[in-house]
């Protein structure tokens, strides 16, 4: 039944993507479907439903916060949006809101399609003053960079359910760019952020490149440095107040990822090679040193450990698996060599 419907929304929105009120008219013949793809750096949902009133208040923000900018582009339908002293009517452009803010919004008649990036705000490298200038306004997508941007967020949502989980990655990382220099675009020259926002903005890109290509051997820091039109020594200098060298950071992402993969059961047919070669890590003793420098243990054995201790569970409680379903519904809820 519709109310049904409604009532599920209602409650898969408050628990994937944060706490709002609810209420429509159509509550008896109400339709909606949500889908969400996780790209990594960001999240892009797709909802389409009956016309609806929503209004997110400074409790449900004190509630859940995810803590994410929404840019979302409004394929069909006209939509209300209010937040932050500002409001805005839109029809096949772009808004942006802010999940940290009270907000309101509606949809008056007809069935309503948006796909929404979902952009954490310490990954958006713009400052965060100027970017609050943008929300809730009217941001236009036929032209230009909004144009781009619209149609690449079109497709990935069409097509993006077919891509691999390191495709989706590299995607994430060009969605994210292409929202960037859209908001940038809004905001003005680009050329006049402060120089610390730049410098981050490259730092972010650069994580992101990085996380997106772990997989060739040859990634360097040289290599990084020449594809961002930098000198090493000023790539180093980019990486001076972070956690690891940009070396370091390459290999322990690639040692993480293996050591992901290596306890996965679905995987456990793949040969321990085949998983440190897909991770950039071409020789198999380079890989099971630096894997039990890590981790204190070689690759076979956190596999061997990792395998067991679900068939350890099982065996314990055989009953177990019949009392623990995940729930239902989308997640709304990134001189040295790096090679082995």
């Amino acid at each position: 039944m519709g109310e049904d419907r409604f009532d599920w929304f209602c409650e898969t929105v408050c628990r994937a993507v944060m706490p709002v009120r609810l209420s429509t008219r159509h509550a008896s013949d109400f339709r909606a479907s949500m889908t969400e793809l996780d790209l990594g750096a960001v999240r892009l949902s797709g909802v389409a439903c009956s016309p609806v009133h929503s209004r997110r208040t400074a409790t449900h923000v004190q509630r859940a916060d995810p803590e994410r900018l929404q840019l979302a582009l409004v394929s069909r339908g006209e939509v209300w949006i209010s937040q932050h002293g500002n409001d805005a009517v839109v029809a096949g452009g772009l808004v942006l809101t802010d999940t940290s803010r009270p907000s309101e919004g509606a949809c008056a008649a007809g069935r309503i399609e948006t796909v929404v990036l979902q952009i954490p705000r310490q990954a958006l490298a713009l400052n965060p003053d100027r970017v609050d200038r943008l929300l809730a306004r009217s941001l236009a997508a036929e032209a230009g960079s909004g144009a781009i941007l619209a149609d690449f967020l079109k497709t990935l949502h069409t097509r993006g359910p077919q891509c691999r989980p390191e495709e989706l990655r590299a995607m994430g990382s060009v969605a994210l760019d292409l929202a960037t220099a859209f908001l940038a675009r809004q905001l003005g020259d680009p050329g006049e952020a402060p120089a610390e926002a730049r410098a981050q903005e490259t730092l972010l890109r650069i994580y992101r490149f990085i996380e997106s290509n772990l997989g060739d051997p040859g990634l360097t820091p040289e290599v990084i440095a020449d594809r961002h039109h930098m000198s090493v020594r000023g790539l180093y200098r980019l990486f001076g107040d972070q956690p690891r060298t940009v070396a370091a950071h390459i290999r322990q992402s690639r040692l993480e990822h293996a050591h992901s993969d290596l306890a996965r059961g679905e995987l456990s047919g793949q040969p321990v090679q085949t998983i440190a070669a897909r991770w950039g890590f071409p020789s198999a003793t380079g890989f099971s040193r630096a894997f039990r420098e890590a981790y204190g243990i070689s690759p076979v054995e956190h596999r061997a450990l990792s395998l067991a201790a679900p068939r350890h569970a099982e065996e314990r409680n055989p009953a177990g698996h019949a009392h623990h379903g995940a729930p239902y519904g989308p997640t709304f809820s990134a001189g040295d060599s790096a090679t082995a």
